[in-house]
C-alpha cells in the first residue's frame, strides 16, 4: 500500500473511527488513519491518510472546513444534537431569518466556545463523553476556535423553525456547540440535526467516493490522491537525486530557484513529494523537517503545483 489520502464520503450512522478500520482492512494497509473526526450522524468529507501521509496529520488539521447543517430551534438536547431526546426551551414561533442572521454574524472571527459535555475532549484526564455517560453534563473549559464564516442558507419558521447555515471554520470547532448557542444567543435554545462536511481544504463532498465503492486494495489505489493533497498552501521545490540523498539524511541543500521565506514541500524529479520543510533565510538553504519514506512513494508523478 502507497502513502496518499483518500477523499471518502462517511455515511450517516458511521463512526469515523469504524471508516478506517473497514478501509485498513480492505487495503492491508500497515497505518491508516483519518484527519479530523466526524460525528456519527455527520456525513461528507473524511479525509483518510495511509502509510507515511498519516504523519501529514498536523499539517491537515490546520486547513479550514466547511459544513452545511441544520439548527433546531426551540429545543435543546443532552448532546447538542438530535442523537437525544429534545427538550422544550422557549417558543421559537416568531424567530425572524433576518434576527437568525443578524444572531449567527456574532459568532464569526475568533469567539470562545465550549465544547459538548458528550464530546472527547479531556476533562481532569477522562473522555467528557464517559463522564457525561454516569451522569455528570458539565461540559469542558470553553476554548478559543475561529470561525471564518457563517452564512444562512435557508429557514423554516413555525413552531419547530429550523435554519440552514453553512459555516466555514477552524480546527477544534463543534458545531454542535455553534447550534447550541446560536439558540442560546435567540433565547430559545437549538441543537444541530443533520450535518454535512462539504470541503476540508481542496478536498470537495462532490469529489468525494462512497464507502461502498471502497471494498478492495485496487478500488482505493484508482482513488488514491498524493500525500499533498491535503497540504496547507506551500511552495514547492524540486530537487535533484543529489539533494534528495542529502534531504533523506536530515541536510539542508540550496534549491534553485530560490524559495520565498515559509513553509516548503520538496518533490524528486519526477514530482513525487519527498519532504516538508521550510526556508533557512541566513544560509538561504531548503531545512527538511518531515521525510516521508522512498518505499511508500512509488506510483504518483508530476505535481501540478511544480510546472
Amino acid at each position: 500500500m502507497r502513502a496518499g489520502v483518500l477523499n471518502v464520503l462517511k455515511p450517516a450512522g458511521a463512526t469515523s473511527f469504524s471508516v478506517v478500520s473497514q478501509l485498513r482492512t480492505a487495503t492491508r494497509a500497515k497505518r491508516v488513519g483519518h484527519a479530523g473526526t466526524l460525528d456519527p450522524l455527520a456525513t461528507g468529507v473524511l479525509p483518510i491518510l495511509f502509510e507515511s501521509a498519516t504523519r501529514l496529520a498536523e499539517f491537515a488539521l490546520r486547513l479550514p472546513k466547511t459544513y452545511e447543517a441544520d439548527v433546531h430551534l426551540g429545543f435543546r438536547t443532552a448532546t447538542d444534537d438530535a442523537e437525544s431526546e429534545p427538550e422544550a426551551v422557549a417558543p421559537a414561533d416568531d424567530i425572524r431569518a433576518e434576527q437568525l442572521a443578524a444572531a449567527l454574524s456574532r459568532f464569526v472571527g475568533r469567539i470562545k466556545q465550549e465544547p459538548p459535555a458528550f464530546s472527547a475532549v479531556k476533562v481532569e484526564g477522562q473522555r467528557a463523553y464517559k463522564r457525561a455517560r454516569h451522569g455528570d453534563l458539565t461540559r469542558p473549559a470553553a476554548r478559543l476556535v475561529e470561525v471564518y464564516a457563517a452564512d444562512l442558507l435557508d429557514f423554516h419558521p413555525g413552531e419547530r423553525p429550523v435554519a440552514r447555515i453553512r459555516v466555514t471554520c477552524g480546527s477544534g470547532t463543534y458545531l454542535r456547540s455553534l447550534a447550541r448557542d446560536l439558540g442560546g444567543a435567540l433565547g430559545v435554545g437549538g441543537y444541530l440535526g443533520q450535518l454535512t462536511r462539504t470541503a476540508y481544504g481542496r478536498l470537495r463532498v462532490e469529489d468525494a467516493i462512497p464507502l461502498e465503492e471502497l471494498a478492495d486494495v485496487e478500488a482505493v489505489h484508482t482513488r488514491l490522491l498524493p500525500p499533498e493533497a491535503l497540504l496547507p498552501e506551500m511552495e514547492p521545490v524540486r530537487l535533484t537525486a543529489d539533494q534528495e540523498a542529502q534531504v533523506r539524511q536530515g541536510r539542508s541543500v540550496r534549491v534553485l530557484p530560490e524559495p520565498r521565506p515559509g513553509p516548503l514541500r520538496a518533490h524528486d524529479e519526477r514530482g513525487r513529494l519527498i519532504a516538508l520543510g521550510h526556508t533557512d533565510p541566513l544560509r538561504r538553504t531548503f531545512v527538511p523537517d518531515k521525510v516521508l519514506p522512498p518505499h511508500e512513494i512509488r506510483g504518483f508523478r508530476g505535481d501540478p503545483g511544480l510546472g
